[in-house]
């Protein structure tokens, strides 16, 4: 079950539309989702909203640290609210991933991602679950990449794959996380199979004279 989900990004307007964000669009969207609005908790070093889903509390959690702090305002909340590593989900851009796909996973390395290190120094822990956000990028480049903003097919990606993880949210809170990851995986909708042919008939034997019989 995940009672603390956290979208990782930069604070500010002139960070708001550029790829470092994916994970801040992805909480943004289920607040919406949820009709609740995300308020400063200065405690908590970020904006914060509270809801009930499914007779269970959740936390929304958008870090103002700056990404190279989103541990500070992660861990500050966990502990006070006694959410462990395992109930807390971190939504992230993923440079390894197509823009368009999303991957869903516990524990692991941070990757480089320096958003996810200060997390793991934190909590003092790896075992949380991860959405990778996924938009393809110059790994050598890496700093000015995240930091620009996406082309058009990449953002229609981008937020395809948000939709799609958004919609999975129900079953991120209810801990099936085998069927959510189902659900976050599927990059394209499956290929409707194609209509059965109908039996062929076969031709009627032919009488002597050359007449069907």
């Amino acid at each position: 079950m995940i009672k603390l989900f956290v979208g990782l990004g930069n604070p500010g307007p002139e960070y708001a539309a550029t790829r470092h964000n994916a994970g801040f669009w992805w909480i943004n969207q289920i607040a919406r989702q949820l009709n609740v609005q995300l308020v400063s908790e200065r405690g908590f070093h970020g904006l914060v909203a509270r809801a009930s889903v499914q007779g269970t509390s959740v936390w929304l959690l958008l870090p103002q640290t700056f990404m190279n702090l989103s541990g500070k305002s992660v861990a500050a909340l966990a502990r006070f609210y006694k959410i462990t590593p395992q109930e807390i989900l971190v939504a992230h851009d993923e440079l390894d991933l197509p823009a368009g796909e999303a991957k869903l996973k516990q524990g692991g390395g941070h990757a480089g991602h320096n958003g996810l290190r200060d997390i793991h120094a934190q909590l003092g822990s790896s075992d949380y679950w991860r959405l990778g956000i996924g938009h393809p990028g110059a790994r050598h480049e890496v700093v000015g990449w995240v930091l620009k903003k996406p082309p058009l097919d990449e953002q229609i990606g981008i937020e395809q794959a948000i939709d799609r993880a958004a919609r999975a949210f129900p079953l991120l809170v209810a801990g099936d996380m085998a069927a959510a990851t189902q659900a976050i995986h599927t990059s394209t909708p499956p290929r409707p199979k194609p209509p059965r042919k109908a039996p062929l008939v076969a031709d009627a034997p032919a009488s002597s004279d050359g007449a069907p019989s």
